[in-house]
């Protein structure tokens, strides 16, 4: 009957932005918050590898009843109740704790900003403004990077950015931080992931052994999904609006460099040509940067890596996000909104 009502709910969104997303959900990830974020590591992933440690256990008991014919009707029947018991649990813990803002309103309504797919102009407009900041910030946005390399400024930088941009818009308000570094950072180099929030502490982790310089940027997403944005467009959104409301250049620069990056394959499906132009105005640094980046990803690809992605793009598709993994670069069309109500000098 639970899993019923939350599917019948989740089908509202009004009532879920209302009920849930500002009212509810607020309290639960306070309370998450407070319980786990003076924890100085990550509580979430702790949990995440006890389950895990619980599961293979198990794995391995039921392969050798199977192998040694030990795994009768009886048995079978019973780790089927087991299996669908821990599943129908886990979705509904999960949906009450975070998954149902999956199916809120979201930031559209709160900014009143009409996202579309936009014309060729708007487009090259907003990434044109991309260009300009990457370029006035290409030194000034490198000098203060071994600051934010350091965990501890980092967070506390991007806890100042919202700090920035909740003065003005209460919408993104961060109280009672709890931002960590990932258990696993090294093993999502392997299986490409740069962050994720735990809904089951509310934590936001954050893969700390990735270039430094898209670390304000992720870290700004992670929180943006911390604070009630689940999907992948939004948490970006979220994050861009941070980040650049920062004081610090690096900040900055992360979220613009990062804009920049989603906004090229929209450029390149227009013409490869226009995309080497806007390239070759950028500066070196950037150049440097993104062949580091393209390098440290290319060092660490593997099978799996492309199997995690196919599973995670289903994932999101189950999750209200059609497009999948490429819901990360539907954030340029909310830049073109934005521009279109606020003008471009708000980019």
């Amino acid at each position: 009957a639970l899993i019923v009502a939350i599917k019948i709910f989740s089908m509202f969104p009004s009532l879920v932005e209302k009920y849930y997303s500002v009212g509810i959900y607020k309290g639960i990830s306070a309370v998450q918050r407070i319980l786990f974020g003076w924890v100085p590591f990550s509580i979430g992933d702790v949990f995440y590898g006890a389950v895990a440690i619980i599961l293979i256990v198990k794995l391995v008991r039921f392969i050798k009843a199977v192998r040694k014919k030990q795994a009768g009707k009886a048995y079978w029947l019973s780790g089927l109740r087991q299996l669908l018991f821990f599943a129908l649990s886990v979705y509904v813990v999960f949906n009450v704790l975070w998954g149902l803002n999956y199916n809120r309103v979201g930031i559209a309504q709160q900014l009143e900003l009409d996202v579309q797919v936009y014309p060729k102009e708007d487009l090259l407009h907003v990434v044109d403004k991309l260009v300009t900041h990457l370029q006035e910030l290409d030194t000034i946005g490198r000098i203060n990077r071994a600051y934010v390399g350091v965990k501890q400024n980092l967070f506390q930088g991007s806890v100042e950015s919202y700090d920035s941009l909740g003065a003005h818009r209460k919408q993104f308000v961060y109280d009672y931080h709890s931002v960590k570094p990932s258990l696993y950072s090294y093993l999502g180099n392997y299986l490409g992931f740069t962050g994720y929030y735990n809904p089951f502490s509310g934590e936001a982790q954050v893969n700390t052994t990735v270039p430094s310089y898209v670390l304000p940027f992720t870290t700004c997403h992670e929180i943006g999904h911390q604070i009630g944005y689940a999907k992948e467009s939004e948490a970006n959104f979220a994050g861009f609006l941070s980040a650049k409301s920062s004081n610090d250049p690096a900040f900055r620069y992360s979220v613009y460099f990062d804009m920049y990056l989603y906004s090229r394959r929209y450029v390149f499906n227009l013409d490869s040509n226009l995309l080497r132009s806007y390239d070759a105005r950028l500066g070196a640094g950037f150049r440097a940067d993104y062949k580091e980046l393209r390098e440290f990803w290319k060092k660490h690809e593997n099978p799996m890596e492309k199997l995690v992605d196919k599973v995670y793009g289903q994932y999101l598709r189950a999750n209200q996000q059609p497009s999948g993994k490429l819901s990360y670069s539907e954030v340029i069309s909310w830049l073109i909104a934005y521009s279109k109500k606020y003008g471009i000098d708000a980019i």
